[in-house]
């Protein structure tokens, strides 16, 4: 098996934009309630979150943003 090691300088990382949210940030980002949001997802029409451990989640910052734009988008297109 070879493992393969790499070092880089902190000017050389790429740039990081994602995070997780935890629930309440999504609602407030999304103005969407708790149970709006887990209906969404059963759905499939909202992102499912990434589980943290345990009982924890949290949502993909960039998938949230991307469910939100679609959201302007369609709004835009009527």
């Amino acid at each position: 098996m070879i493992i393969y090691s790499y070092a880089y300088r902190m000017s050389e990382l790429p740039e990081i934009t994602m995070k997780l949210m935890r629930l309440p940030e999504v609602t407030a980002k999304t103005g969407l309630g708790r149970s709006a949001i887990y209906e969404r997802i059963a759905e499939g029409t909202f992102p499912k979150p990434v589980s943290l451990g345990g009982r924890a989640v949290a949502w993909v910052s960039d998938e949230v943003e991307a469910w939100i734009m679609a959201r302007i988008e369609e709004r835009d297109a009527v």
